[in-house]
């Protein structure tokens, strides 16, 4: 099992999951709801759904869910994975232990980062914005 928002998808998500995917069988996502994604980091720029979707099509995703708001350990009890792969950017505090306080008896691994330039949604979002700057200053001269 891997999980994150996948709000627009990079080469640092490819990586995620083909790592993930290494570590077993099946690779199951799950994708951040609207909710959470609004409280843990900010406005989802596309639904939860749509970012579903796109997720599952990726050939390395056997499944794509979306995850609760209320409890993220209540999609785990449901999918029962072996693995949980997390992002080496993803920290969630005490994991171990709340998986045994649960029941769950899933090993839990760091996946690798991926170095390049644009591996993540911030660094794309930024250099939307400084290329839309560059183009903004060809619009002038060209009205």
């Amino acid at each position: 099992m891997a999980s994150g928002v996948f709000d627009l998808l990079h080469i640092g998500h490819i990586h995620y999951l083909e790592e993930a995917r290494s570590y077993g069988d099946e690779l199951v996502v799950v994708v951040a709801c609207d909710e959470t994604v609004r409280k843990k980091k900010h406005e989802p720029i596309m639904p939860a759904e749509e970012r579903r979707r796109l997720v599952e099509a990726l050939k390395m995703v056997d499944r794509a869910v979306i995850g609760y708001e209320d409890d993220f350990l209540r999609i785990v009890e449901e999918l029962k994975p072996d693995i949980i792969a997390l992002g080496y950017d993803q920290y969630f505090e005490g994991l171990e232990e709340k998986l045994r306080t649960r029941g769950i008896e899933a090993r839990v691994v760091r996946c690798g980062k991926y170095d390049g330039d644009l591996n993540k949604t911030r660094k794309i979002i930024e250099k939307i914005r400084k290329t839309k700057e560059l183009y903004k200053n060809e619009e002038d001269r060209h009205s």
